[in-house]
């Protein structure tokens, strides 16, 4: 698991639940007007075993995407190598989001799962927006290591 994302009209009420009362730290912020989001970015555990939590909501309410419906808008994933997984999963039918592979508001490489199939592209996220990024090599390691039963990461 690489990041949940959960949406609201206002971030001030997560904010409130995941760093004020849970004390999950916020370690960065990112703001798209075209992808229509306003985030918080915060960091519950450690190395390959962390997870990332972004707080959303719109920038404007009434435009799209609607980063703030459903409120669990879409898990990420590591991915030890995006364009290859792209081409593995396009040629099984999945259906992407527009946009293609592009950096993401953590700096790293992503693309989405669209959660609904289309005629041409049938298979999507099942409802779910899923989020494939790109594992930097620190994390594609400690993974390996922690598949293999080796030293924990």
């Amino acid at each position: 698991m690489q990041q949940i994302a959960l949406g609201a009209r206002d971030k001030a009420e997560l904010r409130s639940l995941w760093c004020d009362l849970l004390g999950i730290e916020a370690v960065g912020h990112y703001r798209s007007e075209a992808e229509n989001v306003d985030e918080d970015i915060l960091r519950a555990g450690a190395g390959a075993a962390g997870v990332e939590i972004d707080l959303m909501e719109p920038v404007d309410p009434d435009s799209k995407p609607k980063t703030h419906e459903p409120p669990l808008h879409h898990i990420g994933l590591w991915i030890d190598d995006l364009p290859a997984a792209v081409t593995w999963l396009r040629g099984r039918g999945v259906r992407f989001t527009p946009g293609g592979i592009r950096r993401g508001a953590s700096g790293y490489d992503v693309c989405f799962i669209h959660p609904k199939g289309s005629q041409e592209a049938p298979e999507g996220g099942r409802g779910v927006l899923i989020e494939l990024v790109q594992a930097p090599p620190a994390i594609v390691t400690a993974m390996e290591a922690l598949a293999s039963g080796g030293a924990h990461a």
